[in-house]
């Protein structure tokens, strides 16, 4: 598509919990500048954890959150997972990537070990592709750092098999989905409150990933990595790319540039230096989304439009111009005050030099603080009223997939 990377199939990876095929395209095209090619024969007892967690007190790494002595994860073997999820059989497919595929299973909520269909509870099955050499780089690290990191925004790792060349990982089950199904695969447009909500769980899951003394790079932050659960409360998934932050006397990693298109931060597409605030950059670009219900990157837009940061960046200065890009399937579920307040915290996310974006921390903060502010005084504009809990809201039936229409750029007072 004119861009100077190459785009390996393996390395797009599943959505845990969509039903249906996974679209690399609708998902934001996924991109390497190398390929792996190392392998390892074992998993270490103790994780790359090890070191961070001398740095904390207890293990305690920030508030309702934990970095655990050694991971509380289920080995399985590949025959308890094939009578979790039926043998693999078509009709318990949730999703499918370039890790693999993903299944619904059956396990029993105590001890987690596989039971009959609709007895315990639900999880989610991932299976690696057999041929999938980048597949194991990542799946050794969901081991290693959904192992040892627990808290209430990062999805919940339950169990792993390693046999033969069978390579599986067992999740927590996440009814609805991702983000971006809801933004995205949609005939009815997703109500603003629930919106904010969703954005702050996410910003307190990667503020705690940013607050050890060892702080973690997520590296791929996108809105299909953010899933939900039952009552909408965002968990982060997929850490199959995540690293370890810098060391004291350094200020970022270096490492081979991977990610998503139209997420990933200028400084690392162009050098490879990979700095915490490199995530805090994605989670703007995850901003605009939610702001626009348009995608980080569709190359069928009009040229020049087809990155949106790129596109839309000037009009978040401007406070006349805000409201005119904001998503109209939202339009009176919010104040202008609200707008230009998501506007501003935008763009400094998406500040080019990573020194002047905020902190995940302060992100957090001010999210906050825009939800007290959303209050609409029109109600009867509004599709699903701040006062209303976020789980009565229902959706009109449409296919899964299929993306909602929307206006012309000219209809938002940009493009023109």
């Amino acid at each position: 598509m004119g861009h100077c990377f190459s785009y390996p199939s393996s390395t797009s990876k599943t959505d845990l919990h969509n039903n249906g095929t996974t679209n690399n395209l609708s998902n934001g095209t996924k991109f390497s500048s190398t390929t792996a090619t190392t392998t390892s024969s074992s998993i270490e007892r103790r994780s790359q954890f090890s070191e961070a967690a001398s740095d904390t007190s207890g293990g305690t790494m920030s508030h309702s959150g934990l970095l655990l002595e050694t991971p509380h994860l289920k080995v399985y073997s590949f025959m308890e997972l094939k009578t979790a999820t039926k043998n693999f059989k078509p009709d318990s497919m949730l999703g499918q990537g370039g890790f693999g595929k993903v299944y619904r299973g059956w396990v029993d909520t105590k001890t987690l070990a596989p039971s009959k269909v609709g007895s315990g509870m639900i999880v989610a099955v991932k299976r690696l592709n057999s041929d999938s050499f980048q597949g194991f780089a990542e799946w050794r690290s969901e081991v290693n750092f959904l192992g040892m990191l627990s808290h209430p925004n990062l999805v919940k790792l339950l169990g792993y098999c390693r046999e033969d060349k069978e390579l599986l990982l067992v999740y927590e089950f996440m009814p609805k989905g991702s983000l971006e199904t809801h933004l995205f695969r949609r005939n009815e447009s997703f109500p603003w409150d629930l919106r904010i909500k969703i954005l702050i769980g996410a910003a307190r899951g990667l503020a705690y990933l940013h607050g050890s003394q060892r702080e973690v790079i997520y590296r791929d932050f996108k809105a299909s990595n953010i899933l939900l659960d039952s009552k909408y409360d965002a968990k982060i998934s997929d850490f199959g790319l995540a690293k370890l932050g810098p060391s004291q006397e350094k200020s970022h990693v270096t490492t081979r540039v991977m990610g998503t298109q139209g997420y990933a931060a200028p400084e690392y597409m162009a050098t490879g230096h990979l700095y915490v605030k490199s995530d805090v950059y994605a989670f703007g670009v995850v901003l605009l989304e939610v702001m626009t219900g348009l995608r980080a990157h569709d190359p069928r837009r009009p040229n020049g439009q087809e990155s949106l940061v790129d596109w839309l960046r000037p009009e978040l200065s401007c406070k006349y111009k805000v409201k005119r890009i904001m998503d109209q399937g939202i339009k009176g579920q919010y104040t202008s005050k609200v707008a230009n307040e998501m506007a501003r915290i935008t763009l400094s996310c998406i500040e080019p030099e990573p020194k002047n974006r905020p902190h995940m921390k302060e992100v957090l903060d001010v999210l906050e603080q825009i939800r007290k502010l959303n209050v609409v005084p029109d109600t009867k504009s509004a599709v699903a009223s701040p006062s209303r809990s976020p789980h009565h809201y229902h959706y009109r039936a449409g296919a899964a997939g299929v993306e909602r229409k929307r206006a012309p750029p000219g209809r938002f007072g940009v493009g023109k």
